[in-house]
């Protein structure tokens, strides 16, 4: 059964979604979390496993060191308890593209138990925003599985073990969310802090970010909770809002049609904005965990915690604090430059050559981040270095170029990079004209040449002091500094 457009604001408002997110993080190691395989996307299938990936007889797993430490750092900046002694235990299902027959993953004891991310939401009724923070029940480490593919071959569904093995951290909410919009910024902040951390790139349209979303409804004002459902396969933030919102209306109308809401995962249609059931959802019971005997508990011990802790880079909520402290900007700005790590690194190192930070942050918000993709702002290819940028600012700042001949210099500077704008400026004619008497003398003929309103001037219509203003500027084929220029127009009418 699909959700009903026609269900009435009314009937849905008699409901509350209660809704808890997954989040799987592929961790940007250089190997696999119990293997030396190469973990790297993009290569030919099958190219990047070997016979402990693909679990051969008298193999056994080594636990990559730097995945721990990935996934300790997601936990200190979520604020959660680190725990010190951790088993990976068996978790056994039967599926194609798992070439053990079971996933290495954690049970009983998750490497990172609580801790929560603030988040800024909208309230769907209002459109108010509001402050929050969604809890997490722990991150735990598991091995990713390999892929199917089943659209390469008419007949047969094809089989990638290049992913199998690719270390996760697996993000379990509480079921404390309880909007499509929560669950998007949720997700939003997640990419934000694992893109700052370095462990993962966030590319959900690769796959290294993906997120299970689980939907039951309640009665609103209720305390206990409904049969969950969980939707796969989502793809992007929006789907995984789109999904909550769909789900949410599929149990209402099931709920108010006197049906039942069975357990069950369901996949999700971007296409068609709707889910389709897929399987009956598994148990704990199910899988049939038990500790790994291949694999020694890992000890977390203080001198390590430690040394992780000292090397923690700075987060979105630090820069932001910085930001709006040390230089003084709007909160817009600030949480627009803290948005990627990248804008507030360069932000950070052009305020190192100027103190005109409002200027700078105006300029890495426009014309830069205008000129920058997804790949050139992660490869950090930004078209003027910050150096170059600070330069710039300093010729406004000091009258050398207008704030329109700036930008024709920040032009040619991506096109001819590592010459300075000032000598870019002179070259190309775009140096202000700071010459009094020069000005003076195009002040005197433009104002001779339109005598019947400097008579209206004079007589009390001060708003054409914007047309001498412009006139002079086009005599000057727009060299004059306007400043000045304004202070001669103003000054030769009152001596005149």
């Amino acid at each position: 059964m699909v959700a009903d457009a026609s269900l009435s604001p009314e009937i849905l408002a008699q409901y509350e979604a209660v809704v808890g997110l997954e989040v799987h993080c592929q961790l940007l190691t250089n190997s696999k979390i119990f293997a030396a395989d190469a973990n790297a996307f993009g290569a030919d299938p099958n190219t990047h496993i070997s016979v402990i990936t693909l679990a051969h007889p008298g193999t056994l797993p080594r636990l990559n060191r730097k995945a721990i430490e990935y996934a300790v750092r997601m936990g200190l900046a979520c604020e959660s308890t680190i725990t010190r002694h951790n088993i990976f235990a068996r978790k056994n299902y039967f599926y194609p593209d798992l070439p053990k027959g079971y996933q290495l993953s954690q049970d009983k004891g998750p490497i990172c138990v609580g801790g929560g991310i603030p988040v800024k939401a909208k309230d769907p009724a209002t459109g108010q925003p509001y402050d929050t923070t969604i809890q997490l029940h722990h991150i735990h480490l598991e091995e990713d599985a390999g892929k199917s593919i089943h659209d390469a071959d008419p007949t047969a569904t094809c089989l990638d073990y290049n992913r199998a093995g690719t270390p996760l951290i697996e993000m379990v909410t509480e079921p404390c969310i309880r909007t499509a919009d929560e669950a998007g910024q949720f997700l939003t902040e997640v990419r934000r802090l694992v893109r700052y951390l370095d462990i993962c790139d966030g590319n959900m349209e690769e796959g290294s970010l993906r997120c299970d979303v689980n939907v039951s409804i309640r009665p609103r004002g209720a305390t206990h909770l409904g049969t969950k459902v969980e939707v796969k396969n989502l793809n992007s933030i929006r789907n995984v809002m789109r999904a909550v919102d769909a789900e949410f209306r599929r149990q209402v109308e099931v709920t108010e049609a006197g049906g039942y809401i069975g357990q069950e995962t369901r996949t999700f249609d971007a296409a068609t904005g709707r889910s389709y059931a897929m399987r009956e959802k598994e148990t704990m019971n199910d899988y049939r965990y038990f500790p790994d005997p291949d694999l020694t508990p890992v000890v977390i011990q203080d001198a390590w915690l430690a040394d992780i802790q000292a090397n923690m880079p700075m987060l979105p909520a630090e820069w932001y604090h910085k930001f709006t402290t040390q230089y003084n900007l709007p909160d817009y700005d600030a949480a627009l430059l803290t948005d990627a790590k990248e804008l507030a690194e360069y932000y950070e190192a052009v305020c190192q050559h100027t103190s005109n930070y409002k200027a700078a942050s105006n300029w890495i918000m426009g014309p830069v981040k205008g000129q920058l993709n997804e790949k050139t702002l992660r490869d950090r290819q930004f078209p003027v270095s910050a150096v170059q940028l600070a330069a710039l600012i300093t010729l406004i700042d000091n009258g050398t170029v207008s704030q329109t001949a700036a930008q024709q210099v920040f032009g040619l500077m991506q096109e001819q990079p590592g010459i300075p704008p000032a000598e870019l400026a002179q070259q190309h004619g775009l140096v202000q004209n700071r010459n009094t008497d020069a000005l003076k003398t195009l002040v005197e003929e433009v104002l001779a040449a339109w005598p019947d309103k400097v008579d209206q001037y004079r007589k009390g219509k001060k708003n054409l002091l914007g047309m001498f203003v412009g006139e002079v500027m086009k005599k000057s084929k727009g060299s004059a500094d306007p400043k000045l220029v304004n202070e001669l127009v103003v000054k030769t009418l009152q001596t005149t």
